[in-house]
């Protein structure tokens, strides 16, 4: 007697269109930057927009393909560029915690719904979450290629000045997928 599985859910071509487009939004927005020890970009506006419009699981799915592309040599990521290099470069981490970022959302949104309220908590945390991450990377290799860092010196460098402008960005995203979600049809 030979059990046959259910059909593992596959993504339609219009969500992998969505996925490839919100991929280099991301991109797009990584472009838009303010030089820096970590560089001031609009990544992160670009990374909640792409999770509010698309939801956790083609949200994440996006980030994946931007870090790919990133990866392979494409310069998607902020100044232009791109290369395994930049991932592992002290900023890197940063990119990493978006993909964690997209993971958390997916989750809580999987399991509590997506009322503005659970969105709102779930791209907060997710931004906890990856700068946690970034910094935790950035002090490991800092202090590879440079020396000893503190905890506090990191913090101010790579998640104090980023704060106040990450919160504007999170709350231009969600008023921008509110609206947008309701002309068309994502």
């Amino acid at each position: 007697m030979s059990q046959t599985a259910a059909p593992a859910k596959g993504f339609a071509l219009r969500d992998l269109a969505f996925i490839g487009l919100f991929a280099v939004l991301i991109a797009v927005c990584s472009w838009i930057t303010i030089p820096g020890a970590v560089p001031f970009t609009l990544q992160t506006f670009g990374v909640f927009c792409t999770l509010g419009m698309l939801g956790g699981r083609r949200g994440t799915c996006a980030i994946l393909v931007y870090i790919l592309l990133g990866i392979v040599g494409i310069p998607v990521f902020s100044g232009f560029t791109g290369g395994i290099g930049q991932l592992l470069g002290m900023t890197g981490g940063y990119i990493l915690g978006f993909l964690l970022m997209g993971l958390l959302y997916w989750l809580m949104t999987r399991l509590t719904g997506s009322s503005l309220p659970v969105m709102i908590l779930a791209m907060v945390l997710g931004l906890a979450v990856c700068y946690t991450f970034g910094t935790i990377w950035f002090l490991q290799v800092y202090t590879r290629q440079k020396g000893a860092i503190t905890l506090m010196a990191a913090l101010w460098s790579c998640v104090f000045p980023f704060l106040i402008p990450d919160g504007i960005k999170l709350a231009l995203a969600l008023l921008l997928t509110k609206r947008l979600t309701r002309q068309f049809r994502i």
